[in-house]
């Protein structure tokens, strides 16, 4: 309540009131979730997408239930209990096993040793899991060794694929960008290499607006795509970065979580975020996962030739709804 909502509401862009929010977030679910229902007849192959919340309190804790209620109805999240006072490190298995099955494998270790003890009285947490294959793939035989750049200006040698096909693609002022269409056709990737030499000032400019604004000057072409196969995880504490883009209340002794509870003074103590990202020349595996800690005081054909051999941005998105599932960046697939 009070600055610390104001504060979470500004810095998460969250522009509608609490109940319009929360009914937005449940009907992007609900979308979202029916990507899996692939049409009869449909060659789309193995699509997976798994999007799930849940809720961990701790065991005797009084929570509102207005707050439960929120979490039940609009995020399928139904309070787990655990028994934080009593063994913090079994609860931090338990929640660890829950992501790693949820990411099929893919998460593992979501939450590290000594984030979870004693005071630790609510966990927040969120996964994702996402497995496409191309509409058009590549094939492996044209796949070999070639040179990809770094901001740098060094390089380094990865396997780079290659194909000839159709795709939406823009040759922009300052960056290329190309869109690669998953089978089943309703969300794809986005990949926007800037110019070599622009990167950190072209991702430091990267808006949701900027991002749009390339996907409408994209155009359909015949493109001969060069692009390397890769895959990474990585891991963050947000703690400092939400502090910086503007709620450092919610960290802080002043917090004001009174709408979850009115028992006790609660604060986040850590948000922390895992993500997994395999590209090859059938397709996409990505998995994510978030948790956030509170504990008591988360015409003729022109051919275009894209290159992707240096340092880009990606995106997965639904197409249909706009909405980015994962984003990321290669500065190094041989990393």
């Amino acid at each position: 309540n009070g600055q610390t909502e104001e504060q979470m509401a500004e810095t998460l862009k969250f522009m509608l009131e609490d109940e319009q929010l929360h009914s937005a977030f449940n009907k992007l679910a609900i979308e979202l979730n029916s990507r899996n229902e692939i049409p009869a007849g449909s060659e789309a192959q193995g699509f997976e997408l798994n999007i799930v919340n849940a809720t961990w309190g701790q065991t005797g804790f009084e929570f509102m239930q207005a707050f439960l209620d929120v979490l039940a109805e609009n995020y399928d999240a139904g309070i787990r209990l655990l028994d934080y006072e009593k063994d913090p490190e079994a609860c931090r298995q338990t929640i660890n096993d829950w992501v790693y099955e949820q990411t099929n494998g893919r998460i593992e270790d979501l939450i590290p040793e000594g984030a979870i003890d004693e005071m630790t009285r609510l966990v927040l947490t969120n996964a994702i899991y996402f497995n496409a294959a191309w509409l058009h793939q590549f094939d492996e035989d044209y796949t070999y060794d070639d040179t990809f750049y770094l901001p740098d200006g060094s390089t380094v040698t990865v396997p780079m694929m290659h194909q000839s096909e159709r795709f939406s693609y823009v040759d922009g002022d300052g960056y290329t960008a190309v869109e690669l269409l998953y089978d089943i056709y309703e969300m794809s990737m986005v990949i926007i290499m800037p110019d070599e030499g622009n990167f950190s000032e072209f991702e430091n400019s990267l808006s949701s607006e900027t991002v749009a604004g390339i996907i409408d000057e994209m155009s359909l072409g015949q493109v001969n795509l060069t692009m390397p196969k890769f895959e990474f995880e990585s891991e963050f504490n947000l703690n400092d970065a939400l502090k910086a883009m503007g709620m450092p209340e919610a960290f802080s002794g002043s917090a004001d979580f009174s709408g979850i509870t009115d028992k006790a003074d609660l604060i986040i103590s850590d948000v922390i975020h895992k993500a997994f990202v395999s590209v090859d020349e059938e397709g996409t595996e990505a998995a994510a996962a978030t948790a956030v800690i509170f504990r008591e005081t988360s015409m003729p054909i022109e051919i275009a030739d894209v290159n992707i051999n240096n340092s880009f941005i990606f995106l997965i998105k639904d197409i249909t709804t706009g909405s980015t599932l994962f984003i990321g960046r290669v500065i190094n697939p041989a990393a």
